[in-house]
């Protein structure tokens, strides 16, 4: 089931009944299955008698992607042509700009069909489309399970606000969505790209890449990985969730995070595997917390908060605190250089580190207490915003998306409240320390487990 408030017309021109194909533009949405713009596009493609050709504009210069990012959108672009195909639809991907690649084949196109994007950028690429595309352009709202404007209409100041309009909502999406078949096979259509993602390897080749980060072999990008891998997470990590999440040496993590960034797998999908599992209801809650309400909360912050990737986004109290204790010295400072090698005193922010920069991935606590030490060892507290964010973009999977965004600022104060009495260099931004690890976990085993991937 496809809600209507999942569905926006971007502009006011018509349906061209006499053109080739309707054309689903995929952005964010990098899958098959539970997405809801390509099972809009296949309804109309019915409705109007017409084949369906989906596309993708791959450019070089995705803003802070580098080639660990490219490897695994790439493994993502395989799975979806060869998804498609199985599907009678034919997958086109275009060398260049995104919104290009879209005017380029909506010249053909009856209805142009898009997912959303939250980030600045991705907004501006679809205002081109609705702008040069000549048909109607529509795009449809996938990758939350409720959509950002139903849930709230103004920038929610903390999960503890959002949380009750999400819980009134969830259940009326939480629903299936069932693959719609279509009619008219477009796979033998004059329609092509100039990109061939049947094989990562050599696509790879052909992009002008920032390469000073190589794809990492720990993950495996592609729906048909993060099927997988979600399936396993069902069955033996979800029972116990709840009080395992928070270790930072096991794996009680469902490792997500780049699989929903890329578009790879749906929250809908995640939330109805996990309510219909057999664990224990405090471990299905605990992770639909963490799955639909703090990961749309930051949703809603990029949409909402204009200054979203900027110190000045931050809640007013938290940058006159933290500016009020710039010049509080520092008892260890470090250059970006020095945290980017994990060269500090702090063996358990060096394994954080570590940890990130050889898979792309951090444990979720860890993420808070590398993020906090960032701001304690640099010396201003801008600069150290800067730098998080620098870190963060470059070497996570998940990295330049609304939950980077949002969790960085939470280090810095966003989704919070003051914290006293007040601190040196912190001030009311809360704090945390390595005495908290060492009291909480077997911090030196997860140090262990970083020092073996490496």
């Amino acid at each position: 089931m496809i809600h209507d408030t999942r569905l926006r017309t971007l502009n006011e021109s018509a349906v061209n009944f006499d053109a080739r194909y309707v054309l689903y533009w995929m952005q964010s949405s990098q899958r098959t299955r539970f997405n809801y713009a390509l099972e809009y596009a296949i309804e109309r493609a019915n409705e109007f008698n017409k084949p369906l050709v989906v596309c993708f504009g791959l450019m070089d210069d995705f803003p802070e992607a580098n080639e660990r990012h490219y490897v695994f959108l790439l493994q993502g672009l395989r799975d979806v042509e060869k998804n498609l195909k199985s599907r009678g639809i034919k997958f086109v991907v275009k060398h260049g700009q995104a919104f290009e690649a879209a005017l380029h084949y909506a010249k053909h196109a009856a209805l142009v069909v898009c997912d959303r994007g939250y980030l600045r950028f991705q907004r501006r690429w679809r205002d081109a489309v609705a702008d040069g595309a000549g048909v109607r352009v529509v795009q449809v709202e996938g990758d939350v399970v409720v959509p950002v404007e139903t849930a709230s209409n103004k920038h929610e100041i903390g999960a503890r606000t959002l949380r009750p309009k999400i819980h009134r909502l969830w259940d009326t999406y939480l629903v299936d969505l069932k693959p719609v078949a279509l009619k008219n096979s477009s796979l033998k259509l004059d329609v092509h790209g100039d990109i061939d993602v049947t094989d990562a390897d050599v696509a790879i080749k052909k992009l002008k890449l920032d390469r000073s980060v190589r794809g990492a072999t720990y993950f495996v990008g592609g729906e048909d990985a993060a099927g997988e891998i979600f399936k396993s997470f069902i069955e033996t990590k979800l029972p116990g969730y709840k009080e395992g999440r928070n270790e930072p040496a096991g794996a009680q993590s469902s490792t997500m995070s780049g699989y929903l960034h890329y578009g790879h797998i749906s929250p809908v999908e995640l939330a109805l595997a996990a309510k219909r599992s057999g664990a224990p209801a405090e471990d299905r809650d605990s992770y639909l917390e963490e799955l639909i309400v703090r990961r749309e909360l930051s949703m809603n912050f990029v949409t909402f908060n204009p200054k979203y990737d900027t110190f000045e986004g931050l809640p007013n109290w938290a940058q006159l605190s933290l500016d009020k204790h710039k010049s509080d010295p520092r008892a260890h400072a470090y250059s970006r250089d020095e945290l980017e090698r994990a060269r500090t005193h702090d063996p358990y922010w060096n394994a954080a580190q570590l940890e990130m920069t050889t898979t792309g991935f951090m444990h979720n606590y860890m993420r808070m207490y590398w993020g906090k030490k960032i701001l304690e060892w640099t010396p201003d507290p801008r600069d150290a915003y800067a730098t998080t964010l620098y870190l963060n973009n470059k070497y996570f999977y998940c990295g330049r998306d609304p939950n980077a965004w949002a969790n960085v600022a939470w280090i810095y104060g966003l989704h919070d409240r003051p914290w006293g009495p007040e601190r040196k260099i912190f001030g009311l931004v809360r704090y945390m320390n390595a005495a908290g690890l060492e009291r909480k976990f077997d911090i030196d085993k997860y140090v262990a487990k970083v020092a073996a991937l490496k």
